[in-house]
């Protein structure tokens, strides 16, 4: 991961930490998720995190539905590394038995968890488990009286709600909480999450709740999580996609990398093609995506098929290629290292180019 001196002012929180992994305070803006494989299925489940964990994802929330679910932990616990969180509703028990399996934190609403007791039971394991607690309230879970008062699950109400149930675990002592207000609507959400952090100090998880498919969640969140991260807000992240959790990570860190906030991997500039560009540069472009997935290195490659502003985005790139009418001249660093003829010798050139100069990075980091 590389940090940048350039991001926004952060607002200040309280630190709490998960297995390790620091959030809130000055630790980075975390990326987490969330599998939607069957719990009690613990290959399957083993698998996601490690393919989670792969994309560069920090902490991962299991869902635990039942006991049997629950049952299944200690050897998800056993099987990874990567911070563990269970996301508990209604029963506390599958709380306690989380936390007792070796699970690193809770998700909880504690005005569902059950009686005064159940609570008490719940912070008691959290306290002995050393284990923080996330109170995450969704515009879709504001308590009726709440939802009276307000009119609906405005973002006073799921303030308010979020209050309600960090008072049941600071009456109980315990503080080591980080906090999520979650809506589908990006303005809901902006609005709730500027709200609770002028009451409170707690680290911030930030999300836009059931955001879509792909395109459009992704959109969403970029909006929402965007325009939160600008103004300093969040501590931690999830982008929440309809599909693959794996894709959610490449959008964080995309969201993250654009606000000069965080960056994971090389960045890829291309253009957005036009009646100038002669060259196959949607074929380059992706080939030069594919090659690079799973790379971690922060650097720069542009693909540039326009002869207007090609040449110069090019020489501004770790490494790069500007085409034009059959051919195309390769840049590093603003040197040109050559010019290839003939548009089907433009992808094989460029990524013979490429793997030199991936070559060139490992070795380099290896002196």
């Amino acid at each position: 991961m590389h940090e940048t001196p350039n991001a926004p002012a952060r607002h200040p929180t309280r630190t709490v930490t998960i297995r390790g992994v620091g959030i809130g305070g000055d630790n980075p803006v975390r990326v987490q998720s969330m599998t939607n494989t069957d719990t009690r299925d613990v290959a399957a489940t083993l698998a996601q995190i490690g393919a989670l964990t792969d994309a560069g994802c920090e902490i991962v929330r299991l869902a635990v539905l039942n006991d049997d679910a629950a049952a299944a932990l200690a050897a998800i616990r056993a099987g990874t590394d990567a911070p563990l969180v269970a996301d508990i509703h209604f029963d506390h028990r599958l709380a306690v038995a989380a936390l007792a399996a070796g699970i690193d934190a809770l998700r909880i609403n504690p005005g569902n968890i059950g009686s005064e007791a159940a609570v008490d039971s719940v912070v008691a394991a959290a306290k002995d488990h050393g284990a923080p607690m996330r109170i995450g309230v969704n515009s879709g879970s504001v308590q009726k009286d709440l939802l009276a008062k307000y009119g609906g699950p405005t973002a006073e109400a799921m303030v308010e709600s979020a209050l309600t149930h960090l008072a049941l675990l600071e009456k109980r002592g315990f503080y080591d909480i980080k906090v999520s207000l979650k809506s589908s609507s990006v303005p809901r959400t902006i609005a709730a999450y500027r709200l609770l952090s002028q009451k409170v100090d707690y680290p911030l998880h930030i999300g836009v709740t059931e955001a879509g498919t792909p395109m459009r969640g992704a959109v969403k969140s970029a909006v929402g999580l965007g325009i939160l991260l600008a103004e300093g807000l969040g501590d931690t992240l999830r982008v929440s996609l309809t599909g693959d959790p794996v894709t959610d990570i490449g959008v964080a860190y995309e969201i993250l990398r654009a606000l000069d906030i965080r960056a994971r991997g090389p960045e890829i500039i291309s253009c957005p093609t036009c009646g100038r560009t002669e060259i196959d540069l949607v074929g380059l472009a992706e080939a030069v995506e594919a090659r690079l997935r799973g790379v971690t290195d922060v650097f720069t490659v542009a693909v540039m098929g326009c002869v207007v502003n090609g040449p110069g985005e090019a020489r501004e790139a770790d490494i790069g290629i500007a085409g034009g009418r059959d051919c195309g001249i390769i840049f590093r660093k603003g040197e040109v290292l050559g010019k290839v003829r003939g548009g089907a010798n433009l992808i094989p050139a460029f990524m013979e180019e490429l793997e030199r100069y991936l070559t060139e990075k490992k070795e380099s980091a290896c002196d």
